[in-house]
């Protein structure tokens, strides 16, 4: 199958995409070379601002009409290759990342990391990881981002946690993500050196690999390996050990950043996996969906037994994983898109709650709820804040998670038929029972502390408002309004449907081994990519 792959230059006015991951780079650095906080601050703010605009950039010079590669930048130096672009898989994690990177260190001027210039450095480099990441159509160059997550993650839980025993939860995170590294690495290894022949000259490039996945061998054990690689990063059971635990160590400010880094795991799935070993991937396509079902009811029925609120809400994160990666596993247009558009759901949603939480935290100085209760009155912005993230989750009409969890059912159901889909909807009636009670528990319950004095200028409550509003406009505005983030996301989520021979309709087979060059759309092209 041949993909349509346009340059930067046929609707952007500079390479926008490595602009968007050098500006929190640039920022990042000028950061630790500044000489006070309030400057480093100053810094922060205007990265992540910059870093905002440009991706609301991105979002209006992007062609959703044509399915394809869009903003492609390449580069070959020194036998080395870097090439990134965006589709409809890629397209609304990246505005994510800057969202979210921004009402973080909105959330930095309430808290004591306010004058941390490290703090602040880690992230603006973590932004620069994920949009890195994401951006990228080369299989090591992905995976070179990847490893470089691990640096901003361990200096924020080690440098910035609320926990006692942050260095023990980085030694666990590492074994964790350093096994799933090495097999995603073996599996990209496989995938490169599978196709070397006389013809064949080793490349990384996703495209060319795509392109020629048909003279692949070892298929099976490339999907093993990838697959269970990206199952320890979203993550799935049973590879889920190493998210609770850095949940109630961490900081909620890395955590809310953390929370995009997540769906890293299931963006690669259907970048990755889906488009390079298709025929495998419907072989074991009960299987992975199995693991899906186990992670919907295991993490709700977890979540329903914590008394630490951040736990409750990592166990949260490992249910909706389950939903994600069952939908991304129907192999039908209905269920990528609702599986992609309800990872930005659960995205944004979760940040609302985890800087609830996190406030609370700032206050009370606790995470269990039984100590917990009553802050409804003289914390009423919180109470907001959580409960419309909470409905978002929970897939309410009039939230982004209600069309696209809507999607991912029909997809479901035309895959799996309703047994699977009415499982997936007693694990969202599971979601809804352990979310509303940590409200009540939080927010409504009887007090069992003593009363502390409401202090409003220890307690910024403008910038709760704001990041309060941000969040809520977001999850209410697109929850009326979601036709736009479909269309960005519906004609690459059917062209990766086709490819499946036993759930849509044969693609022509690509011309042996296309190098993937970047060439225009014809006008044929573009009629063909046309919303049917």
């Amino acid at each position: 199958m041949d993909i349509t792959v346009t340059p930067w230059s046929a609707s952007a006015a500079f390479p926008l995409l490595t602009t968007l991951t050098l500006v929190p780079l640039a920022a990042m650095v000028a950061i630790l070379f500044s000489r006070s906080s309030k400057t480093a601050l100053h810094f922060g703010f205007a990265g992540a601002s910059l870093t905002l605009l440009l991706s609301v950039y991105l979002l209006t010079v992007f062609d959703s009409a044509t399915p394809g590669i869009h903003l492609v930048e390449q580069a070959h130096f020194a036998g080395l290759s870097y090439r990134v672009g965006v589709d409809g898989t890629n397209i609304l994690f990246i505005p994510l990342t800057a969202v979210l990177t921004l009402l973080a260190l909105i959330y930095t001027l309430i808290t004591r990391h306010v004058t941390d210039r490290l703090f602040i450095a880690c992230l603006l480099g973590y932004e620069t990881v994920l949009i890195g990441a994401f951006a990228a159509l080369n299989v090591m160059q992905f995976w070179l981002w990847c490893v470089l997550e691990l640096v901003p993650v361990a200096l924020l839980t080690i440098h910035a946690g609320t926990g006692q025993n942050r260095r023990w939860v980085v030694v666990q995170l590492l074994q964790y993500w350093v096994s799933g590294l090495l097999m995603t690495l073996a599996g990209f290894l496989l995938l490169a050196f599978g196709l070397i022949d006389a013809a064949h000259p080793l490349t990384f490039d996703w495209l060319t690999l795509k392109q020629n996945n048909a003279y692949l061998h070892d298929e099976v054990l490339i999907f093993i390996l990838l697959l269970f690689g990206f199952a320890i990063r979203m993550p799935l059971f049973p590879f889920h050990g190493w998210l609770p635990v850095l949940a109630e160590q961490g900081t909620v400010a890395s955590a809310v950043i953390f929370l995009v880094g997540l769906k890293l795991g299931i963006y690669a799935v259907i970048r990755f996996i889906l488009p390079m070993v298709p025929g495998v991937a419907e072989q074991w396509a009960g299987f992975v969906v199995t693991l899906g079902l186990i992670s919907i009811f295991y993490g709700a029925l977890l979540a329903l037994m914590q008394i630490n609120i951040r736990r409750l809400l990592a166990f949260a994160v490992i249910s909706q994983t389950g939903m994600l990666v069952i939908g991304a596993f129907c192999f039908n247009e209905n269920g990528l898109e609702g599986s992609l558009l309800l990872s930005v759901a659960y995205g944004l949603a979760m940040a609302g709650m985890l800087f609830s939480v996190g406030l609370i935290y700032e206050r009370c100085r606790t995470a269990y709820l039984p100590r917990l209760g009553g802050l409804f009155d003289t914390n009423g912005t919180l109470a907001l804040l959580f409960l419309i993230s909470a409905l978002s989750t929970m897939v309410m009409p009039g939230t982004p998670g209600f069309d696209a969890a809507h999607l991912l059912v029909e997809g479901i159901i035309e895959e799996d038929g309703w047994l699977l889909a009415i499982a997936i909807l007693i694990g969202n009636v599971m979601s809804a029972a352990f979310l509303l009670w940590a409200f009540q528990r939080i927010f409504m319950a009887n007090p069992k502390r003593a009363k502390q004095p409401y202090n409003c200028a220890h307690h910024p409550v403008l910038k709760e408002r704001l990041i309060t509003v941000a969040i809520c406009l977001l999850l209410i505005g697109t929850g009326f309004y979601t036709t736009p983030w479909l269309n960005f996301i519906d004609q690459d989520a059917a062209a990766i449907g086709r490819q499946f021979p036993m759930h849509g309709a044969q693609l022509p087979s690509s011309p042996p081994f296309s190098n993937g060059e970047v060439s225009q759309p014809s006008d044929a092209d573009a009629k063909d990519g046309q919303h049917e």
